[in-house]
């Protein structure tokens, strides 16, 4: 078996502060193969965000490993691109101006950072929105924008928290479909953030869910379903199934969540 793109093997990390220690996550083990789009499902704070930010290298931890291609993260590279629900775009440059800078950033030549970053707007259909600014575009062209820049620089990995939370039904549905054709044209390890079950089903070939806070990871789901996929999909029994496994075992936190309320009133 090839070794994982991804290794965490007993992640603990805790915030400290002025009333007391919060565990955000405990004991936390995955394994992300090279290639494999792997979502995080979860209750609300149960530590997603939290855990992805420790792999982006934003985070640190307390104990436990994490690891790409068998070396510890020591902070944030090149290595891995990461995608946020806000755009992070700068107001003050273009659309091509932004996926330039982060090339530029990277160390790649005038003549490559031109060539590329032409090359991935297209690649997310903004061709025609090369000279416009972060203000004149919509909620799912700024998102669009975010992709280009994060794949530009080619990492090895692409770790996405929430990319999509703050659009639209429709927009949403239109930006799943585009990763979703993106990721099986070119194929990378994604590690992408969600709290809508439907979003992790339809993207991914592994669902893995969390535990309420301390963090880990309760169960793991494959994905049995075929590529390439289309929304229609969505619409099919065995999607149904997937999506109802994924959202029994969110539930049973939740349910835990409000027992262990009640039994503290």
């Amino acid at each position: 078996m090839a070794p994982a793109k991804l290794s965490i093997t007993g992640l603990r990390k805790v915030f400290r502060g002025d009333r007391g220690d919060v565990v955000a996550l405990d004991g936390v083990d995955l394994a992300v193969a090279d290639n494999e789009f792997v979502s995080l499902v979860g209750t609300s704070g149960c530590g997603k965000s939290t855990l992805l930010s420790i792999v982006a290298g934003l985070e640190d931890h307390d104990s436990g490993t994490v690891e790409v291609d068998g070396r510890p993260i020591d902070g944030p590279g090149l290595d891995r691109g990461v995608v946020f629900q806000s755009y992070t775009l700068l107001p003050w440059l273009t659309a091509r101006g932004n996926v330039e800078f982060a090339l530029r950033a990277a160390g790649r030549s005038a003549a490559e950072v031109r060539d590329v970053a032409r090359d991935h707007l297209a690649l997310v259909g903004l061709t025609n929105f090369a000279e416009a600014y972060p203000s004149e575009l919509s909620g799912g062209m700024k998102q669009r924008v975010a992709i280009a820049r994060a794949l530009s620089y080619r990492p090895r990995m692409l770790l996405m928290d929430e990319p999509f939370g703050a659009l639209d039904a429709l927009t949403r549905h239109h930006m799943q479909e585009l990763l979703a054709r993106i990721w099986e044209r070119h194929r990378l390890t994604v590690l992408f953030v969600t709290h809508d079950v439907e979003e992790a089903v339809y993207m991914s070939d592994r669902v893995a869910v969390m535990s309420n806070r301390p963090g880990r990871i309760k169960a793991v789901i494959p994905v049995d379903l075929p590529r390439p996929r289309r929304y229609e999909l969505t619409a099919s029994p065995s999607f149904a199934a997937l999506q109802k496994r994924v959202l029994d075992e969110i539930r049973a936190e939740s349910i835990a969540i409000a027992a262990l309320g009640e039994a503290l009133t």
